[in-house]
């Protein structure tokens, strides 16, 4: 009898242990399209043995998209020559090319996923990786060509398809020893336009992933990542207690970025909009109590003074941070501006009057200088006023400065 039993035991083992593929799987594997197997893929993933099946299964739409993006392809390439040769072209499928080799990517994530968990012995024993990654890895930078593409032709919505699939799959493990070096020159300036033209598509919620992730990329538009962050958290204020909480983003990003201006401008902005001058006059003073020579905090002190006709203060701020950047045109002509208005407001008898009219005149000169065409500031009126003053009106000096500012 206990041999008897032994013998059952061991066949039934047997049968686990030589156990062929599930139902769900062998339907999978005997599809003939992508269609046909991811559809039946969805409504079996609960029911596949294992880890092992679904990796396989996942490895089987890999096997499938990537049919119809080789045949289409190869159709293109084949165009090329007989295009060359005179011969006519066969149509190609570019959007099945390219929607065909994202959803190989994407199926090769998810086959990853699965492929690097334990079998139905607890064993890790990764099967399609290193295929997946030598058939992907080359083909996926297609995609930023035809985005491109996409992008001249103004089909800005698949061009946003074929570049978050590409940025998408450069987060897969299976690519995670590949060299990038052929992506580091544009691969922030990718991110960094997804997440411009999400803003455009008025997706904030993926237009600051983006911009988040052209951050983490070095090169010119980390900083334009950085703008447009800035703009999207102000995207969509509605009321006061959001421009606050606006506010309050940019004090916790500050603290983090201490030496970006375009930060510290945006706080005190928002908060004089507001109406709040005393804490956007606390911000500036807290900068410079760390940093005396903080260019915007001490611009924005003297235009502040100006605007409030503290015309002494305003020159004061003004020529302090003229002294930080004294190839800042705005700031030469507004220095400019402040000193013909305490001159015209001083006695003709006053004899600081026409030598106040003529440190005006020499700001004004520097404006011109730093600005030729005007395309910063507009400095021609005033500088015009400023020579009218010193020179009188009827001297060349004042006539060819009459001349820049009408043309």
């Amino acid at each position: 009898m206990k041999k008897v039993m032994i013998l059952a035991m061991m066949m039934v083992a047997s049968a686990t242990a030589f156990a062929g593929d599930s139902d769900g799987l062998k339907a999978i594997m005997k599809a003939k399209t992508y269609d046909d197997a991811n559809q039946l893929l969805k409504q079996n993933l609960a029911s596949l043995a294992d880890n092992a099946e679904k990796a396989k299964a996942y490895n089987k739409l890999v096997d499938l998209a990537m049919v119809k993006y080789n045949a289409e392809s190869t159709t293109q390439t084949e165009n090329q020559v007989n295009k060359q040769m005179g011969k006519p072209e066969k149509p190609v499928d570019v959007k099945g090319m390219f929607s065909a080799l994202i959803n190989a990517l994407d199926a090769a994530d998810e086959c990853q996923k699965y492929d690097q968990l334990p079998n139905a012995k607890g064993k890790v024993d990764p099967k399609f990786a290193e295929k997946n990654k030598e058939r992907l890895w080359n083909q996926r930078f297609n995609l930023v060509n035809a985005g491109q593409e996409a992008g001249q032709a103004e089909d800005h919505a698949t061009m946003l398809k074929y570049w978050e699939a590409f940025l998408r799959s450069d987060k897969n493990t299976i690519f995670k020893d590949c060299d990038r070096s052929q992506q580091n020159n544009f691969i922030g300036q990718i991110a960094y336009l997804t997440g411009y033209w999400n803003w455009q598509a008025k997706d904030l919620k993926k237009a600051m992933e983006y911009a988040e992730l052209a951050q983490t990329f070095p090169g010119e538009y980390k900083d334009q990542a950085f703008k447009l962050k800035l703009e999207l958290l102000k995207a969509d204020l509605k009321n006061r207690q959001d421009s606050l909480n606006y506010v309050k983003n940019l004090r916790q990003i500050y603290e983090q970025n201490p030496n970006n201006d375009a930060l510290l401008e945006n706080m005190y902005n928002v908060l004089s909009a507001l109406g709040e001058k005393a804490e956007a006059n606390k911000v500036l003073d807290d900068v410079l109590a760390k940093d005396p020579n903080n260019f915007v905090a001490l611009a924005d002190k003297g235009i502040a003074a100006m605007g409030e006709e503290r015309v002494d203060e305003a020159i004061q701020w003004l020529e302090k941070a003229s002294a930080v950047r004294p190839d800042n045109a705005a700031v030469c002509a507004y220095i400019g501006i402040c000193l013909c208005v305490k001159a015209q407001d001083m006695d003709n008898k006053n004899p600081q009057k026409k030598e106040i009219f003529g440190r005006a005149v020499k700001t004004f000169d520097k404006a011109k200088e730093l600005d030729p065409k005007k395309e910063l500031v507009n400095w021609g009126y005033n500088r015009f006023n400023a020579y009218y003053n010193y020179y009188g009106p009827d001297a060349p000096e004042t006539k060819q400065a009459e001349n820049d500012y009408k043309n």
